[in-house]
């Protein structure tokens, strides 16, 4: 055991880094899962609607843990070795694809079917129908439930150290075990959440009201 000092302390910031990058990796890559998601769920195929579903309920019906441990021994199994890094964007992304396409799906449905039934009545194909109708008015519904979960996804990101990857929480288990000042380390790390997860909550309510006014006017 050693002395905690402030260069010690000054370690979890710089930790910190590295749970805003797996954060924004794995919103980007979820994202881009999700918007197929959603967009499946709404198709008039029934074989994509029912592997939507299949999706979904395989993901929201597992836990994130086990999902980064399949990630990450499945790679190796297979040959290919994706790391600590790359493992964590995977299996983080393919959980939140998940969620996001729910959200996003309930999103789309909020509009109301007679502005879409309109929109094709003018003659506007699909993809037009979804940009110009769907997606401004799915928009405002889903901003606040989105970046709810986005918060959710950086608090999740402390799971990524159970396959080797050093961010906050297991910068902040590093540092306990070498000074063993449990009370000063993980209180700092609170800290750092909270501070990276408020300002979330605040753009989300600022963004909510400029969406409000903008579809009033």
């Amino acid at each position: 055991m050693r002395v905690l000092t402030w260069n010690d302390l000054l370690f979890l910031p710089y930790a910190a880094r590295w749970t805003v990058l797996l954060s924004a990796a794995a919103f980007v890559g979820g994202g881009l899962i999700g918007l197929m998601i959603a967009l499946m769920r709404v198709s008039q195929l029934r074989s994509l609607r029912w592997f939507a579903v299949a999706y979904i309920r395989v993901f929201q019906g597992t836990p994130l843990l086990l999902q980064l441990f399949l990630v990450f021994f499945g790679g190796d199994l297979l040959g290919v070795g994706l790391g600590a890094y790359a493992s964590a964007i995977l299996g983080l992304s393919l959980n939140a694809g998940a969620f996001l396409g729910e959200i996003w799906r309930g999103s789309i449905e909020a509009v109301p079917v007679g502005q879409v039934e309109a929109a094709r009545a003018l003659g506007l194909g699909y993809g037009a129908r979804m940009l110009r109708v769907v997606a401004p008015q799915a928009l405002r519904v889903a901003t606040a439930p989105t970046v709810g979960f986005l918060v959710n996804l950086v608090k999740s990101t402390s799971l990524a150290a159970v396959i080797g990857f050093v961010e906050l929480t297991r910068a902040g288990q590093l540092l306990n075990n070498a000074t063993f000042r449990p009370f000063t380390i993980f209180g700092t790390v609170a800290l750092l959440y909270f501070l990276l997860c408020w300002p979330l909550t605040l753009a989300s309510r600022r963004i909510e009201v400029r969406l409000a006014r903008a579809y009033k006017q």
